[in-house]
Order: C-alpha cells, then sequence, then structure tokens
C-alpha cells in the first residue's frame, strides 16, 4: 500500500484499476464468456481480495461491480456470484505470497494456443524478456479447477515468479500492484502470439542468456510494468468514464 494513501484510498485506487483492466481486457479479446478472473488484495484485510463479477462481460463492469471476498470465498461487500475456479486460484496464489497485490487470468486466445505446447516462453525479442527466467509451466491439466489442493499446486508451481503458464488452459500472471499484474498478462499474451507467428515462419534463434537477463532486469521490473499499463488506463477511462461508477 502506498504510503502516502489512507486505506481507503489504497482501496479505490486499487478497484479503480481492477475495473478499468476488465474493460482493457475486454478491448483486446481476452473475455470468453463467464470465464477469466482479475483480483486485487484489499489494503485493510490482507486475506481478503476484490474480484469481477461472475457471468458479468469484462467489458460491463464497473467499480461498483466488484466483489470483495474473504478466505472461505464468501461474498463480504458487493451483490453477485464468484467463478469459483476463480476463487480456489486466486486464493491459493494470495495465500502463498503476501507479495501478490493483483492476479490476473483469462482464456486468452494465443495464451491458450501456446499453454497446449506444455513449453515456457523462448526470449525471442526484448519484450519477451520481460518473462525469461520469471515463468514457469503447470503441467498438469485435469480439468476445471475447483478442487482447493489443485489451487494450491499452481500457487507452488508460480513460486516466486511473475507467471505461470497453466497447460491446456491459459496464462496467469501475478505483480505487487495491479498495474503490474495486467500489463504482465498483456505482454505475456502478446509474447505467445510472437512465439507463434515466428514458429509459423520457421523458427528463430533466441536471444543468448546474458543479454536476456540483462534485459529481464529492465523489461521485466515492476516499475516497467506500471509505467506500461499508466497509458492504457488513461485511455480507457477517457473512452468508458462509466467504469469509475
Amino acid at each position: 500500500m502506498s504510503t502516502t494513501r489512507t486505506a481507503e484510498e489504497e482501496r479505490l485506487h486499487r478497484k479503480r484499476r481492477l475495473a478499468a483492466t476488465m474493460r482493457l481486457f475486454a478491448r483486446l479479446g481476452f473475455d470468453e464468456g463467464s470465464g477469466g478472473h482479475v483480483t486485487a488484495r484489499d489494503p485493510e484485510h490482507p486475506d481478503r481480495f476484490w474480484i469481477n463479477p461472475f457471468g458479468v462481460h469484462f467489458g460491463r463492469v464497473r467499480v461498483s461491480d466488484l466483489l470483495l471476498v474473504d478466505e472461505t470465498g464468501a461474498v463480504v461487500s458487493g451483490e453477485g456470484s464468484v467463478n469459483e475456479a476463480g476463487f480456489v486460484i486466486h486464493a491459493a496464489v494470495h495465500a502463498a505470497r503476501p507479495d501478490v497485490v493483483a492476479a490476473a487470468h483469462t482464456h486468452s486466445v494465443h495464451g491458450k494456443a501456446w499453454s497446449a505446447l506444455g513449453r515456457r516462453l523462448d526470449p525471442l525479442t526484448q519484450d519477451s524478456c520481460a518473462f525469461y527466467a520469471d515463468h514457469e509451466v503447470f503441467d498438469a491439466f485435469s480439468g476445471v479447477v475447483l478442487e482447493h489442493d489443485e489451487g494450491r499446486r499452481i500457487a507452488e508451481t508460480l513460486g516466486s515468479h511473475k507467471a505461470v503458464i497453466l497447460r491446456n488452459h491459459g496464462l496467469l500472471t501475478v505483480g505487487g500492484s495491479v498495474a503490474e499484474a495486467a500489463w504482465w498478462f498483456i505482454s505475456m499474451e502478446r509474447s505467445c502470439q510472437v512465439q507463434l507467428l515466428v514458429a509459423a515462419a520457421g523458427g528463430a534463434e533466441p536471444i543468448p542468456d546474458a543479454a536476456a537477463r540483462a534485459t529481464h532486469r529492465t523489461m521485466g521490473a515492476p516499475w516497467m510494468g506500471r509505467l506500461n499499463f499508466r497509458p492504457m488506463y488513461d485511455d480507457i477511462v477517457r473512452a468508458q468514464p462509466d467504469l469509475l461508477d
């Protein structure tokens, strides 16, 4: 939490960026029916988090629509229901990673396609270096994630990284702010798209280890995630100001 904001101010800050993330994900085509969820830890009650309501289109989510759930999955603020799989995954991640403020998971097209291969991303571009040695693959798909043990295994596979590829499922990214988690998801989805395009064109040599690690220190830094999200946030708020309602 920012040292210059009260808990209430920080809560509103996170909720606004959470609602904006849902709108941006809709704009980018990351929505798919009722699947997908983004969460933000509550600054006053760290065992609780805010989440988008189940069955509401990403492009319609407003700040006032967000739900606060406790560690049991009960809605303690707001009206609506919670995606059960979303709760299982995010509750485990938030419990395992006190440093994580936000987590994002949707069924984006290129993320799903890449996840089917069960491989980590290669450092093919400057942008994909953000994930170099900083993501893992959860290789144990067994259906919709409804069991708490599987949620815990996903969190264990994520470890201290910023992202995990859920095989045959999609992408999950985390961050120390909503902005970071959102940007890492957007960037990872695009990195999956680029790698699929490169593979279709015949493949390419990855960036060497030393250069990839050096690039990761900049492109994968938390401040870079916040910086890249800022213009997208400003643009969606200007275009769709009702999201702040």
